[in-house]
This record gives structure tokens, C-alpha cells and sequence, in this order.
């Protein structure tokens, strides 16, 4: 009886970490879902909120005389101004263009809008990720680093968010995944 003992005793010791261990990394699981769905609903709340701005000239970033919606022009101020670097040129020449506008304009209000829902995710972590590329491009080399500026973590953060499925939580992104033209085109996660 002793020896049965023994047995059992090593054996509950044992297994004593493995539940841990497990309810530990259940733990770690979720709080890494919470704050990925933290950083989707953030982002997405960058996004809109700068559409907004830009639309009504909430006087943020934008003033009330330059918002879109009283004829301003939410490209040429910036791309005209503010472009530095290799890309100057470039930004300079389509700064003001209506069809500039109208793209950023779309752009920031989907990419915020699906992050905020967690719907198409995917779809606005690479559209999001590109416009921030371009952003970064506009401005080079940035001010305060060789290279490295917010604008390139920010598009890190929405690849993350991407292959994360952080839409899941906190978000309609397993119903989003359950439609059916979302389940025969998995890159509209």
C-alpha cells in the first residue's frame, strides 16, 4: 500500500504543474485576445476619428474653415506643406486632387469602421497598412529617427490584428466569418 501510495503522490504531483501550467496559458490566451481586440478597437477609433476630423473640422487636427464638408480639401494641405524627402514631388503633385481626397476620404472611414465592428479585418489591416506606409513615405526620412516612426508600428500592429482574427472578439467577426462569400474568400476575414 505504501508503494501505491508513492505512485499516486508522484503522479499528482505531476500533474499538479500541468493544470497550472494550462489555466495559466488559458489566461495568457485571453488577455492576449482582450488586448488584441484593445489594439483593433483603437486603431479603428484612429482611423474614424480622423475622417471625422477631416469632415466636419472638429478642430483637432483640422479647422472648422478647411473641413471637407465646407470645401476644404483634406490631401493638399499636408501633401503640399508637409511632404519632405524623396516623395516630395510626388505627394506635391497630387495634393488637392479630388480623386486624392476621395480615396483617403473612403479609406479612412472603412479601415476604421471595419476595425471598430471587427468585420473584413483583414482587408483593413492591409488597406490600413498600406495608407500608412504611404504616410510614412510622405514624410522622409521622419523627424525624430533614422526610419522608424509611428506610422510603421501602427502597420505592424494591423498585420498582428490580421492574422490574429482579432475581430473575433469584442467584435462580429465570427459572424462576419460564418457568411458565406466570407468562408469562399478567406482573405475577407
Amino acid at each position: 500500500m505504501d508503494m501505491m501510495t508513492a505512485m499516486i503522490e508522484r503522479n499528482t504531483a505531476a500533474e499538479t504543474p500541468v493544470a497550472e501550467t494550462s489555466q495559466e496559458q488559458n489566461l495568457r490566451t485571453r488577455a492576449a485576445r482582450w488586448l488584441l481586440a484593445g489594439l483593433r478597437l483603437a486603431l479603428g477609433w484612429v482611423f474614424l476619428w480622423a475622417f471625422l476630423d477631416k469632415v466636419f473640422g472638429l478642430g483637432f487636427a483640422t479647422e472648422a474653415k478647411n473641413a471637407w464638408i465646407n470645401g476644404g480639401s483634406p490631401t493638399k494641405g499636408f501633401l503640399s506643406f508637409g511632404a519632405a524627402g524623396p516623395f516630395q514631388g510626388f505627394y506635391n503633385s497630387i495634393a488637392g486632387a479630388a480623386w486624392a481626397d476621395w480615396l483617403f476620404m473612403i479609406g479612412l472611414a472603412a479601415i476604421g469602421t471595419a476595425l471598430l465592428l471587427g468585420i473584413g479585418v483583414r482587408v483593413a489591416a492591409a488597406t490600413g497598412g498600406l495608407l500608412l506606409v504611404l504616410m510614412w513615405t510622405a514624410v522622409l526620412p521622419p523627424e525624430n529617427n533614422p526610419f522608424m516612426d509611428d506610422h510603421l508600428v501602427y502597420a505592424g500592429v494591423l498585420a498582428l490584428i490580421a492574422v490574429t482574427n482579432a475581430g473575433d472578439t469584442w467584435g462580429l467577426g465570427r459572424t462576419w466569418a460564418r457568411l458565406p462569400i466570407v468562408k469562399r474568400f478567406g482573405w475577407l476575414r
